[in-house]
């Protein structure tokens, strides 16, 4: 993406002339891929004439500016169908952006289209909204979800950059199946309003990309207070790319051995320990930690998520159940959930969180697998999330963070024997996200395992 950048800034491209060539791309391989649930090809290229004249005449607005990209569908868009993969919502055209749309409007990014999903985030893709997205690796694995149309699409060059949200993992699983760079920032850092709600408290927005840096141009444009969601963190915003190339000389790094290869598959372990050597390369430091226990914490995420989902859903779930899919699982725990269940959720995740801000008094990154197995077929995944064990293991280093609201970066770290993406994950005080770019974009500089592209 900054190379495209460069590009436009140098007038070696216009927008209008990368726009086209996505559009190409996506109609190319979206009837094999599903990436994307509406194309924008008129408004897209109505914004990249925008952008070719504005670039042309000297208003250079950054490192997005003229840039295609495309976001969630669950991230609100004045005048473009947003539905979320809700029945309810199949016909629904927002009259008002969500603050993460303007913010990217305001950098001057060209909206291609908006990207599949689960059901509300929170189910498995509804067929009503057509085939799934498919992994461009290997078919028959899965994309991962929920934010499995930026995965995809991402990978598979059908945008420069997407915006995805992430409520126990939504962002890194889709990351790590499709081999690209996921930012899960700290809650709080980017707005949630206009973005259809699944648990509120831990809903996360955040970018996904080829690069660490090219997430942070992505995070430096939708990141900092918003008056319209009175949740959003008001510390100023770091000018991330600035700080990138500080290197991670001294950068105390923390790993759980038992937590990190307890049920892993062999080609996790060994791909998070040479994660973890690379970065010693650098001049980090690995150090042996304990992690706070996560064991009651994944059942009080899952409580925490579904009362939650079933307080966002209460204006039409259960009167509208019958336009429902598979969300209603969760809906169904949610509204069954007691308030003693409530509370003892909320006091696992304030026990959690204290110990792992003691926990990042002694390191400054945390190193973890991004999920315990190699890249799953689609038919281990639909087995791993039917019961409360596998999504226990599945939730092992994603969930906590989100009950913590701490930022993580997943990085590609690798690849299976068949030749799927492994990925790793690295976690950060609240606010760390510079951190965690600095470190991202370090290890990018001496592997290639970002550079790797699916052939198609």
């Amino acid at each position: 993406m900054l190379d495209a950048a460069n590009a436009v800034r140098s007038g070696r491209v216009s927008p209008t002339e990368l726009t086209s060539m996505m559009l190409a791309r996506i109609a190319r391989l979206q009837p094999r891929l599903h990436a994307y649930v509406t194309v924008t090809e008129e408004l897209a290229m109505r914004q990249a004439a925008i952008a070719d004249r504005e670039v042309r005449d000297g208003h250079y607005r950054g490192p997005l500016h003229g840039i295609p990209i495309a976001v969630k569908d669950l991230i609100r868009t004045r005048g473009v169908l947003t539905t979320a993969e809700m029945p309810i919502h199949a016909q629904y055209r927002p009259d008002y952006n969500a603050t993460v749309m303007d913010r990217l409007e305001r950098a001057g990014a060209i909206l291609l289209g908006k990207l599949a999903m689960t059901e509300g985030a929170g189910g498995d893709h509804h067929p009503a909204f057509g085939p799934a997205p498919v992994n461009p690796w290997n078919k028959d694995h899965s994309p991962g979800a929920s934010s499995s149309g930026p995965g995809v699409a991402t990978a598979a060059g059908l945008c420069f950059g997407s915006i995805g949200s992430d409520t126990t993992g939504s962002i890194r699983y889709p990351a790590a199946a499709n081999g690209v760079t996921g930012i899960k920032p700290t809650w709080g850092r980017v707005s949630r309003y206009g973005v259809f709600p699944l648990a509120e408290s831990l809903d996360h927005v955040g970018p996904m990309a080829r690069s660490a840096a090219d997430a942070a141009a992505l995070l430096a444009a939708i990141a900092g207070f918003d008056d319209n969601d009175p949740t959003t963190l008001t510390a100023s915003v770091p000018d991330y790319l600035a700080e990138i190339g500080a290197g991670v000389e001294g950068l105390r790094v923390g790993i759980d051995t038992e937590y990190n290869e307890r049920d892993a598959v062999p080609e996790t372990v060994a791909m998070v320990r040479e994660a973890g050597a690379v970065l010693e390369s650098l001049g980090a430091v690995t150090q042996h930690v304990k992690v706070p226990d996560t064991r009651e914490l994944i059942d009080a995420g899952f409580a925490s998520c579904a009362a939650e989902a079933a307080l966002a859903h209460e204006a039409t779930y259960p009167s509208r159940a019958s336009e429902y899919g598979s969300l209603r699982q969760l809906l169904d725990a949610g509204r069954a959930a007691t308030g003693a269940e409530v509370m003892k959720a909320q006091h696992a995740r304030v026990v959690f969180s204290r110990g792992l801000e003691d926990l990042f008094s002694t390191i400054d990154v945390l190193l973890t697998p991004t999920q315990p197995l190699s890249n799953l077929t689609i038919g281990q995944m639909e087995h791993v999330w039917t019961t409360a064990q596998g999504r226990a293991l599945m939730w092992r280093f994603t969930e906590p963070f989100n009950m913590s609201g701490n930022p993580t970066i997943t990085l590609p770290g690798g690849f299976t024997a068949d030749g799927l993406p492994l990925a790793f994950q690295l976690v950060a005080r609240h606010l760390g996200e510079s951190l965690l770019i600095r470190t991202g974009y370090a290890y990018q500089q001496v592997t290639d395992w970002h550079c790797r592209h699916p052939l198609l």
